[in-house]
């Protein structure tokens, strides 16, 4: 046996007697196991079939209602020196984690079994993948592990091949929001989470690892992980450029993701293919450009919302083997939630009768986990070893005003400021108050595994001579007017402020230059058969120069509060541009 199988063993010898399981399960992955797995979980209540005609192969898993959404006041990155951690994250010394942590797990799994779960983040032959073990006495996270992860027997051989794995361990324990941790170790390769059975905080190789350990081990090693869906887009000469877009949860990533192109864009010939739509790796290729994998195998994504019109792609695939959380069900067994145009609720998302007037009958976090490779859209080229080569970069959030509906950075540096600059209003994808505009550096506020000047600074190390880096662009579509109401359609017709995008990317279009960036001529935008009057693109497009004097002064100030570890790159860009503004 390899040093490395011998070195996990042990691992999870150590685990065995911290947390006491009755019985040890090694995780295989296959079809077998995750049917007696299902079974199980029926048979204790911890899945309920959904209507089997409809839905087959579909269950709905209810959490506890202190359990539905990432925490991330109990969320911690734990470096021996709180500098690296950064203030961008909650911080504890490793060797009191450790102590806090392992207090709780002790003994935790007695009467449970201990499932051990090998799993590769992207596909399994790709050398930009990265594999861990999760260790978790929770069937749920098993079976949503499966799906979104290449689980089992592969991962196990790649793990042995390699020699390094990162190691997460996993209790729902009491369910207790008093006794509830999520510990991140990055320079241990390590992850320890206690107390929660929610999808963030238990499915270890989501964000825990695929981004707040790999953004350390991206860091280390040249390469970046981060908070992208990816998504390719296919021009009527059948020419594919591909498109990384960050948005912080619940901002339409899935739906960006997925997309469909508008009835005059389709008769033309565009087609829109699905890589992924929450996680992007990226690693710079021999030619210069950055090739990216999505490290995922699946989709977590947020139900309400989802339907027909804003997400035709997604809702088709939710019709067979999906597990539902936190969702309402309707008379007949089918699944449920706002946004859907049919069906009545009849059981609440937590199993209670549903009264009108109490609140919605789906959580507003309520998920979906499905495979990637059940979407229409799933690209061709999803699965490649080396990835897909990316040719802009997208940063975008929920902003009422302020905020044109697409600029250009002017280069990498200004790009990068663009993205550490970023603002968006908080969803329920959090605990917290909903609506709040905070700061969400490249939507990794929640997730980047160390010190956000130290991340900047290493986005801006690949303006190397020789690099081809992708064009960066800000977008927002939730900009509204005076009457309270969005101004931009939004969902396919979003296709049409791509098309800008690729053309800026292909140098086919000009642009109008402002002191915040290159925004579009409104010729240049198709906004045929919108819609829209004149001064609905103007309002678009406009640059409140007093607004922006504010928001740059903000923006001053916010990387300020990183200290000397700021790059002194980004300062200079920000006073540039706000003099700019001032002139």
């Amino acid at each position: 046996m390899s040093s490395t199988l011998d070195a996990l063993n042990q691992w999870v010898d150590e685990v065995a007697r911290l947390t006491q399981p009755d019985r040890i399960h090694w995780c295989d992955g296959s079809d077998a196991e995750a049917r007696q797995l299902n079974d199980l979980m029926v048979a204790r209540g911890d899945l309920i079939p959904l209507n089997d005609k409809t839905h087959p192969n579909c269950f709905l898993h209810r959490s506890s209602k202190s359990d539905v959404a990432r925490v991330e006041h109990l969320t911690f990155v734990c470096t021996p020196e709180r500098e690296d951690a950064g203030p961008n994250n909650h911080w504890m010394a490793p060797a009191e984690a450790h102590a806090k942590v392992d207090a709780l797990f002790a003994g935790c799994m007695r009467g449970r079994t201990m499932y051990v779960i090998p799993y590769c983040m992207g596909p399994i032959d790709s050398p930009i993948s990265r594999c861990g073990v999760e260790i978790t006495d929770s069937p749920y996270v098993v079976a949503n592990m499966r799906i979104m992860t290449r689980m089992g027997a592969p991962a196990l051989a790649r793990i042995e091949r390699e020699g390094t794995f990162v190691k997460g361990l996993h209790s729902t324990g009491e369910l207790d929001p008093e006794r509830r941790f999520i510990m991140h170790f990055p320079e241990e390769l390590t992850i320890k989470s206690y107390g929660s059975g929610y999808g963030g905080n238990a499915l270890l190789g989501k964000k825990c690892h695929a981004l707040r350990i790999a953004s350390y081990q991206a860091r280390t090693e040249g390469w970046l992980a981060e908070h992208m869906l990816i998504v390719g887009i296919e021009n009527p000469k059948g020419e594919t450029h591909y498109v990384a877009a960050a948005f912080p949860s619940a901002c339409g990533k899935t739906n960006l993701a997925m997309l469909i192109p508008p009835e005059g864009y389709r008769e033309k010939g565009w087609k829109v293919w699905t890589v992924g739509d929450d996680i992007c790796w990226m690693k710079p290729g021999a030619d210069g450009r950055l090739w990216a994998i999505n490290p995922e195998a699946g989709f977590f994504g947020v139900a309400p919302g989802t339907s027909q019109k804003t997400n035709p792609n997604a809702l088709a695939m939710l019709g067979h083997d999906t597990i539902f959380t936190n969702v309402a069900v309707t008379v007949d067994n089918d699944p449920w939630w706002e946004g859907l145009p049919t069906g009545t609720p009849v059981k609440d998302w937590q199993g209670n009768d549903y009264q009108p007037g109490n609140g919605p009958a789906a959580h507003p976090n309520s998920r979906f986990t499905v495979r990637a490779s059940q979407c229409a859209s799933f690209s061709p080229h999803a699965e490649d070893a080396h990835g897909v080569p990316i040719s802009a970069i997208v940063f975008g959030g929920r902003r009422e005003s302020l905020v044109p509906l697409v600029f250009e950075a002017r280069d990498w540096t200004h790009g990068v400021l663009v993205g550490a600059a970023m603002a968006s209003e908080t969803t329920a994808a959090a605990t917290g108050a909903v609506g709040v505009v905070r700061r969400d550096p490249m939507a990794m506020k929640p997730f980047c595994g160390y010190n956000f000047a130290d991340y900047f600074g290493h986005w801006l190390s690949f303006d190397q001579p020789g690099a081809k880096l992708p064009k960066v662009f800000h977008v927002n579509w939730f900009r509204k007017g005076s009457d309270g109401k969005f101004l931009w359609p939004g969902f396919g017709d979003n296709l049409r402020v791509l098309e800008w995008i690729l053309d800026r990317v292909d140098g086919k279009v000009g642009a109008q230059p402002t002191a915040i960036g290159n925004l579009p001529r409104a010729a240049d935008l198709d906004t045929q058969g919108l819609g829209l009057e004149p001064h609905h693109v103007d309002e678009l497009l406009h640059v409140d120069r007093d607004g922006w004097q504010r928001e740059m002064d903000e923006i001053g100030a916010y990387l300020d509060s990183y200290g000397a570890r700021t790059p002194e790159a980004l300062r200079r860009e920000q006073r540039k541009i706000a003099d700019a503004l001032a002139g």
